[in-house]
């Protein structure tokens, strides 16, 4: 019975993972809630370390759970263990994030240690957290930067046993090739994938290879830098790995325009998503027409054209629940027509538009009356637009569970929201958020803003808002 208690403790414990003060104080009621939490808190110290006090308290802690052989390695002398008490439990095999950036800030706090160079201090850290008789083993490797010793990480005797189960791994493009393929041999267990930058890849035989071996991928994010070069051939390689994984992946970003026929080979894809930084790599794509998405629920989009954004939205059978949408085109009409004739179950929208706004009015009202299941709408406004008018379609037509707002532009009027509140009577009180472009706002009218708000918070009107400026961000409880 006891047994079941503590498994029961420890589900409603790791519910509350997020709230670390209401953690730290179930360390305190007793030995048995003390146990449960303590493996929680140590999941992933990287998420909870982030000061450099407390950072330096944490890398004391791990100079103390060090083995004697490693602190002589380090030169570090018994004044230290003598100072601080030995930790009561192995925190070291809680651990199950390994973030190598972490374990660097952690490394920079090594001035407790004065003769020992970073890297001394490094290989005995890693020995230490990758340890073959460690009984819990990581979940997440995340590697940001190529440090240069992965070539050396798998190849620690603990490797093997502590990478075998990674449910998560993260990497950008400049990572050690070598280290990839040894990973590769070690790990097929892999759910979560995300690799960073991959434009400027100039190896990719490792990340390909890892992908390969993959037993179940489900959730893939391939990002473009910005400013990097095309590379084509590699995008078209990546597609061709994931096509291997078909029927497992579900979540999917890629920022490039579909060079092979891969979302029509992914049958339960629920989520996609395109951060296009390149325009011009797009032009009408016939990947993207006569396309059956027949599971997807979550599309977002950055830079795709209206026609292919149409032939997606037309593919994907009724079931978005959410999108999110961000370009430059002029057929503004002819996407939220998509969006409205064919999301009845959408919930979320999210729309960024930059021309001829104002044509679009009578369209968001048939938004409004066909999506009955909206609950909270963002738009951004890049021109001129009749604000009024929206507002006095969103008081008259928004379906009743609606009434949670993000609105963008580059200024608001203080008469456009006095109308909108003064219509949204005897409906549920708004939660609203608006930002504005500082330049075309000046510090009196965000204050009239600000004042406006709190009279019809007063009405009940508005229940929480957010108001993001240049002089200051604005929140009352949002």
């Amino acid at each position: 019975m006891s047994k079941l208690n503590e498994d029961v403790f420890f589900l409603i414990f790791k519910e509350l993972k997020h709230d670390k003060n209401s953690l730290y104080s179930c360390l305190f009621v007793n030995r048995t809630w003390c146990e449960t939490v303590v493996p929680i808190l140590w999941e992933n110290p990287g998420y909870s370390y982030h000061s450099s006090s407390s950072m330096s308290k944490l890398f004391k802690i791990i100079i103390l759970l060090l083995s004697e052989e490693s602190r002589d390695t380090l030169g570090i002398n018994n004044s230290i263990t003598e100072t601080y008490q030995r930790p009561l439990f192995n925190y070291i095999d809680y651990w199950k994030y390994l973030d190598m950036s972490f374990i660097e800030n952690l490394i920079s706090q090594r001035s407790i240690i004065e003769y020992s160079s970073a890297s001394v201090i490094r290989n005995e850290i890693l020995k230490l957290l990758i340890d073959k008789n460690r009984s819990k083993k990581f979940i997440n490797l995340s590697i940001q930067d190529d440090y240069g010793y992965y070539d050396y990480l798998h190849h620690i005797s603990g490797a093997e046993h502590c990478f075998s189960k990674l449910e998560s791994f993260y990497c950008k493009r400049n990572v050690d090739q070598s280290f990839i393929k040894g990973l590769a041999r070690i790990c097929k267990s892999i759910e979560k994938f995300r690799f960073e930058d991959v434009s400027n890849c100039v190896d990719n035989s490792g990340i390909l290879k890892l992908i390969e071996v993959q037993e179940k991928l489900i959730d893939v994010v391939f990002t473009v830098d910005y400013y990097g070069n095309g590379n084509e051939s590699f995008y078209k390689s990546l597609e061709e790995s994931l096509i291997r994984h078909a029927d497992t992946v579900h979540y999917l970003r890629i920022d490039w325009k579909p060079i092979t026929r891969l979302l029509s080979c992914l049958p339960n894809l629920l989520s996609l998503e395109f951060n296009i930084t390149h325009s011009e790599y797009w032009n009408e794509s016939d990947y993207l027409n006569d396309l059956s998405l027949s599971n997807l629920k979550i599309l977002k989009t950055i830079q795709v054209p209206a026609k292919s954004l149409v032939n997606l939205i037309e593919g994907t059978k009724g079931y978005l629940t959410e999108i999110d949408i961000t370009y430059e085109d002029v057929d503004d009409e002819m996407l939220i027509q998509a969006i409205y004739q064919n999301c009845p179950n959408l919930r979320y929208l999210k729309i960024s538009l930059m021309n001829h706004t104002n044509s679009l009015i009578s369209e968001f009202e048939n938004l409004s009356i066909h999506c009955k299941l909206l609950n909270k709408l963002f738009i951004e406004i890049y021109n001129n637009f009749s604000w009024d008018k929206l507002f006095i379609i969103l008081a008259r037509s928004a379906p009743i569970g609606l009434f949670k707002f993000k609105f963008h532009s580059t200024r608001f009027e203080l008469e456009d929201f006095k109308l909108f509140f003064d219509n949204w009577k005897n409906r549920n009180p708004v939660l609203l958020t608006i930002s504005y472009t500082p330049f075309f706002v000046n510090l009196s009218e965000h204050h009239q803003l600000v004042d406006l708000f709190e009279k019809y918070k007063v009405k009940e009107i508005i229940k929480k808002y957010y108001i993001s400026g240049h002089f200051e961000e604005f929140s009352n409880n949002y």
